[in-house]
């Protein structure tokens, strides 16, 4: 009996835990909805809680590379998980859960045709393009308006949408190209004003998730990633500015 019993115990000290707690790197643009996700989440799955840590897409990509412990990453553009999962660094492939919306900001109201921007004198603030989706496609977006040459030297860049927002509310900048989900949600009450910039103007922001290796054999993380792109969490998606992908694999159908 006694060896019986210690069999059961060593195969259950060399298994994985039955339930585990799960880390999400998350694109900032997803905080005010996430965390309403994940509380849902929470409240149903006392045994597996789930917690998100945001930024940017592009540093999260180089965090899960040098082995950061995610076991979920969510970008704000589909790129970098596929990147990901050439590299054989994600258990399955990248899926579609949102699209994301650009808009650009203003401390006082702003003229109607965006590429008056070029003759403003104030500072505008951008997400570092060269790791944040969101002010990749504010620089394209510049780029087609024909204003990036003349609006460049008055640029102020954030390390994260969520940080170029921040930068904007409190001054250090009198526009912003950020995120609807920051700015237009319901329950927002960031001050200022903003209008959406046209989709033909850059590349969709595809959003997608995807399990990493770190998250790979956890039961509990598949489970997550279906919750996130189930009903439930489009429902709340769509209260924040998101739109729905109209692709499958993720939210069916176009807001």
């Amino acid at each position: 009996m006694r060896r019986a019993f210690a069999v059961v115990c060593l195969l259950f000290a060399i298994t994985p835990k039955a339930f585990a707690d799960l880390s999400i790197a998350a694109a900032s643009d997803l905080r005010p909805a996430l965390e309403q996700i994940l509380q849902a989440w929470n409240a149903s799955h006392p045994d597996s809680q789930a917690s998100a840590t945001y930024g940017s897409s592009g540093r999260f990509a180089t965090q899960i590379r040098n082995g950061a412990p995610f076991d979920l990453y969510m970008s704000a553009d589909i790129t970098y998980p596929r990147a990901l999962q050439e590299e054989g660094l994600t258990d399955g492939e990248p899926r579609t859960y949102a699209l994301g919306r650009l808009v650009l900001w203003s401390r006082s109201p702003f003229p109607e045709r965006i590429n008056e921007l070029a003759n403003t004198e104030g500072r505008i603030a951008i997400a570092r393009p060269e790791h944040a989706p969101y002010g990749a496609r504010a620089r394209e977006a510049l780029v087609n308006l024909d204003i990036w040459n003349a609006v460049e030297p008055r640029l102020v860049y954030g390390e994260s949408i969520s940080h170029t927002a921040q930068m904007a509310q409190s001054g250090a900048a009198e526009f912003a190209l950020l995120a609807l989900s920051l700015v237009g949600a319901p329950n927002q009450q960031a001050p200022g004003h903003w209008q959406r910039i046209p989709v033909g103007l850059h590349s969709p922001l595809e959003q997608a998730l995807v399990v990493t290796l770190h998250g790979a054999g956890k039961h509990q993380a598949d489970q997550l990633a279906d919750y996130l792109l189930g009903p439930e969490a489009a429902a709340v998606l769509v209260d924040f500015g998101f739109e729905r992908p109209p692709v499958p694999g993720g939210i069916a159908g176009q807001r």
